[in-house]
Protein backbone atom coordinates (compact mmCIF):
# COMPACT_ATOMS: atom_id res chain seq x y z
CA UNK A 1 0.00 0.00 0.00
CA UNK A 2 1.35 3.37 -1.03
CA UNK A 3 0.07 6.55 0.64
CA UNK A 4 1.09 10.04 -0.47
CA UNK A 5 0.36 13.38 1.12
CA UNK A 6 0.86 16.83 -0.42
CA UNK A 7 -0.06 20.38 0.51
CA UNK A 8 -1.02 21.68 -2.94
CA UNK A 9 -1.26 25.30 -1.71
CA UNK A 10 -4.10 25.98 -4.16
CA UNK A 11 -5.44 23.02 -6.13
CA UNK A 12 -6.13 24.91 -9.36
CA UNK A 13 -2.68 26.48 -9.36
CA UNK A 14 -1.11 23.08 -8.65
CA UNK A 15 -3.04 21.52 -11.53
CA UNK A 16 -1.70 24.25 -13.81
CA UNK A 17 1.82 23.26 -12.75
CA UNK A 18 1.40 19.54 -13.35
CA UNK A 19 -0.31 18.04 -10.29
CA UNK A 20 -2.59 15.74 -12.29
CA UNK A 21 0.31 14.42 -14.35
CA UNK A 22 2.19 13.72 -11.12
CA UNK A 23 -0.86 11.98 -9.65
CA UNK A 24 -1.26 9.77 -12.73
CA UNK A 25 2.36 8.58 -12.42
CA UNK A 26 2.34 7.77 -8.69
CA UNK A 27 0.49 4.46 -8.57
CA UNK A 28 -0.53 5.48 -5.06
CA UNK A 29 -3.49 3.85 -3.35
CA UNK A 30 -4.50 7.03 -1.52
CA UNK A 31 -3.31 10.60 -2.04
CA UNK A 32 -4.12 13.06 0.74
CA UNK A 33 -4.23 16.71 -0.33
CA UNK A 34 -4.42 19.85 1.79
CA UNK A 35 -4.86 23.59 1.40
CA UNK A 36 -7.10 23.36 -1.67
CA UNK A 37 -8.10 27.05 -1.46
CA UNK A 38 -11.17 26.28 -3.57
CA UNK A 39 -14.61 24.82 -3.04
CA UNK A 40 -15.25 21.48 -4.67
CA UNK A 41 -18.19 22.76 -6.73
CA UNK A 42 -15.80 25.19 -8.39
CA UNK A 43 -13.52 22.42 -9.67
CA UNK A 44 -13.61 20.62 -13.00
CA UNK A 45 -14.38 16.91 -13.15
CA UNK A 46 -10.78 16.30 -14.20
CA UNK A 47 -9.76 17.47 -10.71
CA UNK A 48 -12.63 15.90 -8.81
CA UNK A 49 -12.40 12.49 -10.49
CA UNK A 50 -9.00 11.92 -12.12
CA UNK A 51 -8.69 8.61 -13.93
CA UNK A 52 -8.41 5.71 -11.52
CA UNK A 53 -9.44 7.68 -8.42
CA UNK A 54 -12.53 8.71 -6.52
CA UNK A 55 -12.15 12.17 -5.02
CA UNK A 56 -13.59 13.24 -1.66
CA UNK A 57 -13.35 16.82 -0.43
CA UNK A 58 -14.19 19.00 2.55
CA UNK A 59 -14.67 22.70 1.79
CA UNK A 60 -13.93 25.55 4.17
CA UNK A 61 -16.68 28.08 4.80
CA UNK A 62 -14.34 30.93 3.86
CA UNK A 63 -13.65 31.37 0.15
CA UNK A 64 -10.11 30.67 -1.07
CA UNK A 65 -9.05 29.16 2.23
CA UNK A 66 -7.90 25.79 3.59
CA UNK A 67 -9.76 22.64 2.50
CA UNK A 68 -8.67 19.00 2.43
CA UNK A 69 -9.24 16.07 0.12
CA UNK A 70 -8.61 12.38 -0.51
CA UNK A 71 -8.01 10.63 -3.83
CA UNK A 72 -8.78 6.92 -3.34
CA UNK A 73 -8.27 4.04 -5.76
CA UNK A 74 -10.54 1.80 -3.70
CA UNK A 75 -13.86 3.24 -2.55
CA UNK A 76 -13.87 3.55 1.26
CA UNK A 77 -16.51 1.94 3.43
CA UNK A 78 -17.26 5.37 4.91
CA UNK A 79 -16.06 8.98 4.87
CA UNK A 80 -15.91 11.12 8.01
CA UNK A 81 -16.06 14.86 7.45
CA UNK A 82 -14.45 16.88 10.22
CA UNK A 83 -13.91 16.17 13.91
CA UNK A 84 -16.92 17.82 15.49
CA UNK A 85 -15.40 21.03 16.80
CA UNK A 86 -16.11 24.29 14.93
CA UNK A 87 -12.55 25.50 14.33
CA UNK A 88 -11.68 22.27 12.57
CA UNK A 89 -14.90 21.72 10.67
CA UNK A 90 -15.64 25.29 9.55
CA UNK A 91 -12.07 25.59 8.29
CA UNK A 92 -12.13 22.12 6.65
CA UNK A 93 -9.04 20.63 8.26
CA UNK A 94 -9.80 16.90 8.63
CA UNK A 95 -11.24 14.29 6.27
CA UNK A 96 -11.10 10.54 6.98
CA UNK A 97 -11.63 7.47 4.81
CA UNK A 98 -12.51 4.24 6.62
CA UNK A 99 -11.45 0.86 5.27
CA UNK A 100 -11.87 -2.61 6.78
CA UNK A 101 -8.80 -2.62 9.00
CA UNK A 102 -7.74 1.01 9.29
CA UNK A 103 -8.57 4.62 8.47
CA UNK A 104 -6.63 7.19 6.46
CA UNK A 105 -7.05 10.90 7.16
CA UNK A 106 -6.01 14.07 5.34
CA UNK A 107 -5.16 16.75 7.88
CA UNK A 108 -4.21 20.44 7.84
CA UNK A 109 -3.05 22.22 11.00
CA UNK A 110 -3.45 26.02 11.26
CA UNK A 111 -0.18 27.62 10.20
CA UNK A 112 0.27 29.79 13.29
CA UNK A 113 -0.31 33.18 11.72
CA UNK A 114 -2.85 33.48 14.54
CA UNK A 115 -0.95 31.89 17.47
CA UNK A 116 -3.94 31.85 19.82
CA UNK A 117 -6.10 30.10 17.24
CA UNK A 118 -3.42 27.49 16.62
CA UNK A 119 -3.01 26.82 20.33
CA UNK A 120 -6.78 26.44 20.74
CA UNK A 121 -6.86 24.03 17.83
CA UNK A 122 -4.00 21.93 19.20
CA UNK A 123 -5.70 21.64 22.59
CA UNK A 124 -8.91 20.30 21.05
CA UNK A 125 -7.10 18.13 18.54
CA UNK A 126 -5.03 16.55 21.31
CA UNK A 127 -8.25 15.34 22.93
CA UNK A 128 -9.28 13.67 19.68
CA UNK A 129 -5.85 12.10 19.13
CA UNK A 130 -5.93 10.64 22.64
CA UNK A 131 -9.30 9.05 21.90
CA UNK A 132 -8.01 7.65 18.60
CA UNK A 133 -5.01 6.11 20.34
CA UNK A 134 -7.32 4.21 22.72
CA UNK A 135 -9.40 2.66 19.94
CA UNK A 136 -8.70 -0.73 18.41
CA UNK A 137 -8.90 0.75 14.92
CA UNK A 138 -5.58 1.80 13.35
CA UNK A 139 -5.09 5.23 11.76
CA UNK A 140 -2.79 6.88 9.24
CA UNK A 141 -3.00 10.64 9.71
CA UNK A 142 -1.30 12.35 6.78
CA UNK A 143 -0.87 16.02 6.10
CA UNK A 144 0.68 19.32 7.02
CA UNK A 145 1.09 19.69 10.77
CA UNK A 146 2.89 23.06 10.47
CA UNK A 147 5.38 22.06 13.17
CA UNK A 148 9.03 21.13 12.66
CA UNK A 149 9.53 18.71 15.54
CA UNK A 150 13.29 18.52 16.03
CA UNK A 151 16.27 20.72 15.23
CA UNK A 152 17.14 18.43 12.29
CA UNK A 153 13.76 19.24 10.77
CA UNK A 154 14.64 22.74 9.62
CA UNK A 155 17.59 24.89 8.61
CA UNK A 156 18.63 27.79 10.85
CA UNK A 157 16.77 26.31 13.79
CA UNK A 158 18.67 28.52 16.24
CA UNK A 159 17.25 31.64 14.58
CA UNK A 160 13.69 30.27 14.39
CA UNK A 161 12.88 29.42 17.99
CA UNK A 162 10.24 32.15 18.17
CA UNK A 163 8.92 31.50 14.66
CA UNK A 164 5.48 29.85 14.33
CA UNK A 165 6.06 26.20 13.58
CA UNK A 166 9.11 25.88 15.81
CA UNK A 167 8.04 27.56 19.03
CA UNK A 168 8.83 25.63 22.23
CA UNK A 169 5.15 25.12 23.04
CA UNK A 170 4.47 23.71 19.56
CA UNK A 171 7.41 21.31 19.74
CA UNK A 172 6.35 20.27 23.25
CA UNK A 173 2.89 19.49 21.90
CA UNK A 174 4.46 17.34 19.18
CA UNK A 175 6.56 15.62 21.85
CA UNK A 176 3.30 14.65 23.53
CA UNK A 177 1.72 13.35 20.32
CA UNK A 178 4.82 11.31 19.43
CA UNK A 179 5.44 10.28 23.02
CA UNK A 180 2.77 9.54 25.63
CA UNK A 181 -0.13 9.73 23.16
CA UNK A 182 1.56 6.95 21.22
CA UNK A 183 1.78 8.00 17.58
CA UNK A 184 4.76 7.20 15.35
CA UNK A 185 6.46 9.47 12.79
CA UNK A 186 6.72 7.05 9.86
CA UNK A 187 9.31 9.08 7.98
CA UNK A 188 11.70 9.03 10.93
CA UNK A 189 11.26 5.28 11.22
CA UNK A 190 13.07 5.07 7.87
CA UNK A 191 15.19 8.20 7.59
CA UNK A 192 17.04 9.87 10.50
CA UNK A 193 19.03 12.31 8.35
CA UNK A 194 19.02 16.08 8.71
CA UNK A 195 18.26 18.23 5.70
CA UNK A 196 15.05 16.40 4.74
CA UNK A 197 12.33 18.99 4.14
CA UNK A 198 8.79 19.26 2.78
CA UNK A 199 8.28 23.05 2.74
CA UNK A 200 10.40 26.00 1.67
CA UNK A 201 9.25 29.45 2.83
CA UNK A 202 11.43 31.13 0.19
CA UNK A 203 11.61 28.50 -2.51
CA UNK A 204 13.89 29.22 -5.47
CA UNK A 205 12.69 26.99 -8.31
CA UNK A 206 16.04 27.43 -10.10
CA UNK A 207 17.90 25.69 -7.28
CA UNK A 208 17.64 22.07 -6.11
CA UNK A 209 15.20 21.94 -3.23
CA UNK A 210 17.34 19.77 -0.98
CA UNK A 211 20.07 22.47 -1.01
CA UNK A 212 17.72 25.21 0.14
CA UNK A 213 16.63 26.22 3.62
CA UNK A 214 13.46 24.30 4.31
CA UNK A 215 11.25 22.83 6.99
CA UNK A 216 9.83 19.35 7.49
CA UNK A 217 6.24 20.09 8.48
CA UNK A 218 4.42 17.23 6.72
CA UNK A 219 3.94 13.87 8.39
CA UNK A 220 2.24 10.51 8.19
CA UNK A 221 1.58 9.43 11.76
CA UNK A 222 0.45 5.94 12.75
CA UNK A 223 -0.19 4.08 15.98
CA UNK A 224 2.49 1.86 17.55
CA UNK A 225 0.97 -1.34 16.16
CA UNK A 226 1.46 0.01 12.64
CA UNK A 227 5.20 0.63 13.09
CA UNK A 228 6.10 -2.82 11.80
CA UNK A 229 4.16 -2.23 8.58
CA UNK A 230 6.22 0.79 7.46
CA UNK A 231 8.40 -0.39 4.57
CA UNK A 232 9.75 2.81 3.05
CA UNK A 233 9.29 6.59 3.22
CA UNK A 234 10.62 9.40 1.10
CA UNK A 235 10.09 12.99 -0.02
CA UNK A 236 9.52 13.62 -3.73
CA UNK A 237 11.80 16.57 -4.38
CA UNK A 238 11.11 16.44 -8.11
CA UNK A 239 7.45 17.41 -7.73
CA UNK A 240 7.43 21.18 -8.26
CA UNK A 241 3.74 22.10 -8.46
CA UNK A 242 3.70 23.52 -4.92
CA UNK A 243 5.98 25.16 -2.34
CA UNK A 244 5.53 21.86 -0.51
CA UNK A 245 6.91 18.47 -1.56
CA UNK A 246 4.95 15.22 -1.40
CA UNK A 247 5.70 12.80 1.41
CA UNK A 248 5.22 9.17 0.35
CA UNK A 249 5.12 6.12 2.59
CA UNK A 250 4.83 2.45 1.65
CA UNK A 251 3.21 -0.07 4.00
CA UNK A 252 3.26 -3.86 3.71
CA UNK A 253 -0.52 -4.10 3.97
CA UNK A 254 -3.07 -4.15 1.15
CA UNK A 255 -5.76 -1.51 1.05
Amino acid sequence: MKIATINVNGIREAVGRGFLDWLANQDADVVCVQNLKAKSFELDDSILYPEGYEGYFLDAEQDGFSGVGLYCRKIPKAIMYGLGFPQCDHEARFLQADYDRFSIASFLMPDGSDPAAKQAFMAQYQEYLSKMARKRREYIIAGTWHIAHKTIDLENWADNQTTPGFKPEERAWMDQVLGPTGFIDTFREINRDAGEYTWWPALDQDQPRERQEGWRVDYQLVGPNFRRHVVDAWIDYDATFSEYAPLIVEYDLPL
